[in-house]
């Protein structure tokens, strides 16, 4: 499998783990989801750029969920 293909599965299993939780914070992705660090982030940046998800700072941290579309 090569580096695209492993962020999009990564980001499958993002989407998935998310259904699952609703709305968490970044970290809880990365120690949630079994993928290194940098392919979760660039995952999360494919599913923003799809409009799957949706982000936001809060409590001095970044949160994401998926979107209801």
């Amino acid at each position: 499998m090569d580096t695209i293909d492993e962020i999009g599965a990564t980001a499958g299993d993002i989407w998935r783990w998310l259904r699952d939780r609703g709305k968490v914070s970044v970290s809880a992705v990365e120690k949630g989801v079994n993928a290194p660090r940098r392919q979760i982030h660039m995952a999360i940046g494919w599913l923003a750029r799809e409009g799957k998800i949706e982000l936001a700072e809060e409590n001095r941290g970044l949160h994401l969920w998926l979107t209801s579309a």
